[in-house]
């Protein structure tokens, strides 16, 4: 088998989860092949998300690997053999690996959590909020890079509308509410969009007003992708130098209790779509 050249984030995942129970268990890469009756190269490109691996040889390796948490083989064993490409593979030489590796998280998550203080969140975004959003970019896009930009997102909003879409809910700052992208026509369309998108039972929407005061993570986007299992959540965060996927589990741990104080503090549903009414109307 060819290693591959551009192996998926999912792929990736599943080689690093085999990689951490092999450790676990006290066993090389060279003594893992030998249970396998292979050699270590195949192993360590397993593990690198350069091969492919099926679901009874994910199986087995568990099995070698003394791992009784049954839950979890079946989450690692869903995670192989998928032959079809995702729609954001199209996207493969025109954007950048992070963004289809997000759409791929987005696509197999079980359900979504997201916080902005000074944006929108991408997948709740008007196509104008949107293109001013690109427009802003540092260096600055190409036209034809930013209608790559604004295409690649809105099919990313597709996860929201498929059948039985996972649960998404959104922190939003009322700092993001009151920045005026595009003017007040723009902005007073993007905010009719969010209580529009609100009113599905699948979407929750809750706001982190002023009065909330010091909050943890303050100023940095946090999404929080939730797998078949816990110990397959990612945490999804965008730096100045390109997007960061963390799974450690202690980095998992530290961002779900930053979410469930962001819970804590934010105004409710009806609340937050009482005051997101009330900026629409003041601008």
């Amino acid at each position: 088998m060819t290693p591959s050249s551009t192996p998926t984030a999912r792929r990736q995942r599943l080689g690093a989860e085999l990689r951490k129970l092999r450790e676990r268990a006290g066993l090389t890469a060279t003594e893992a092949a030998t249970l396998l009756g292979g050699n270590q190269a195949r192993i360590s490109n397993i593990e690198a998300g350069r091969y492919g691996v099926s679901a009874d040889r994910v199986r087995t390796l568990t099995c070698h690997y003394d791992c009784s948490d049954t839950a979890l083989v079946e989450a690692l064993a869903t995670m192989t053999g998928e032959r079809k490409r995702g729609w954001w593979e199209e996207y493969r030489e025109i954007l950048s690996s992070g963004l289809l590796d997000l759409a791929e998280l987005e696509h197999h998550g079980r359900s979504l959590r997201t916080a902005h203080t000074s944006g929108i969140p991408g997948l709740l975004q008007t196509l104008d909020h949107a293109r001013e959003v690109f427009r802003q970019v540092v260096p600055e896009l190409t036209p034809p890079d930013v209608e790559h930009r604004l295409s690649f997102r809105i099919k990313r909003q597709a996860v929201l509308f498929r059948d039985d879409p996972a649960p998404y809910q959104a922190i939003i700052h009322e700092a993001a509410l009151r920045m005026k992208f595009g003017g007040p026509t723009v902005t007073r369309q993007q905010l009719q969009h969010l209580l529009t998108m609100g009113e599905h039972d699948h979407i929750t929407i809750r706001v982190l007003p002023f009065d909330a005061g010091a909050y943890p993570g303050s100023g940095q986007p946090l999404y929080y992708v939730h797998g078949p299992v816990p110990q397959l959540d990612t945490v999804q965060l965008d730096q100045a130098h390109g997007m960061v996927l963390l799974d450690a589990e202690a980095q998992l741990d530290k961002y779900r209790r930053v979410f469930a104080r962001l819970e804590s503090l934010a105004l409710d549903a009806s609340e937050s779509a009482d005051l997101i009414r009330s900026i629409a109307k003041n601008l």
